[in-house]
């Protein structure tokens, strides 16, 4: 591990909710330059948020103003991630409030991602776009597995949402409960849910209830970050828009909220903007610092 003579700063911010409180908790370090990779894994092990994000120069090239493009890379306290989105939109609160509001641009091992910050009646609201997302089917084995390990019966699948694998910066199993008791009724086998994920390259699973054409209640196990559930996931709900507009199950112009954590006692609101015509998604939300 590379050491410093000084500890870098490390922040934390929460994602999806102006309150601390509320939404997803993430480590953020604005200067990660004297870490190596042992090192990140450390500090984001030590924190033990689902995620820490740590920031270093922008590679030669990357776009956006002087001063406001940074390479990011994301820990679990178990592994490198390849994007997180909740992780990101801490980041960009945490920027603003030292650079101001205003477009940035993070170059994530997933691609490059544009974050826009904006400020309205004192609350910092952060929007990343997605990379170019795609969905895959599971096979029916695999399928099988995760709700074994879920302890979800079949029966319990909300049919109108076909399960499907769903990628928007990182990969994640989309799964829908036909009720809203099935999704709040969480305790599963961790150790068996997170073997299948690996297998998979799953990031997270996202359990999803469907309240009406554009709300949703939704839920991360994340077993193999070293977490039981993932309060607030920014890039599961990039993930899910990409797989409900591809399926058809909203319409290609739509925003969509998220409701997140409630479950957990740390609520939290997610906005899912897709465009018609820019196959990428949008996801949104507030940020604050925790004291």
């Amino acid at each position: 591990m590379t050491t410093n003579a000084a500890r870098p700063e490390i922040l934390r911010y929460t994602a999806f909710s102006s309150s601390p409180e509320g939404g997803n908790p993430a480590g953020v370090v604005l200067d990660a330059t004297g870490l190596d990779d042992a090192g990140m894994l450390a500090v984001a092990a030590e924190l033990g948020y689902s995620e820490t994000a740590f920031l270093t120069a922008p590679p030669e090239g990357l776009g956006g103003q002087d001063g406001r493009a940074y390479t990011v890379r994301y820990f679990s306290p178990k592994a490198e991630v390849p994007f997180c989105g909740h992780a990101t939109i801490a980041t960009a609160v945490a920027l603003a409030e030292r650079i101001g509001p205003g477009e940035l641009v993070f170059a994530t091992r997933a691609g490059t991602v544009p974050v826009a910050v904006t400020e309205e009646g004192g609350a910092v609201r952060a929007t990343l776009t997605s990379v170019a997302p795609h969905t895959e089917e599971i096979a029916d084995a695999d399928l099988a597995e995760a709700l074994a390990a879920l302890d979800w019966p079949a029966a319990d699948l909300d049919p109108a949402f076909p399960p499907r694998v769903a990628f928007a910066g990182a990969r994640h199993l989309v799964l829908a409960a036909a009720t809203r008791a099935r999704l709040a009724d969480l305790a599963y086998d961790f150790a068996r849910l997170e073997a299948l994920m690996h297998r998979l390259d799953l990031t997270t699973v996202q359990l999803v209830w469907r309240e009406s054409a554009t709300v949703f209640h939704v839920r991360d196990p994340f077993p193999v970050g070293g977490v039981v559930e993932d309060p607030a996931t920014g890039a599961a709900a990039a993930a899910f828009g990409a797989y409900a507009r591809e399926l058809g199950l909203v319409s290609e112009d739509a925003v969509l909220t998220l409701h997140q954590g409630a479950d957990l006692g740390r609520p939290g609101e997610l906005t899912v903007t897709l465009r018609t015509g820019d196959p990428r998604v949008h996801v949104g939300g507030t940020g604050t610092r925790i004291a």
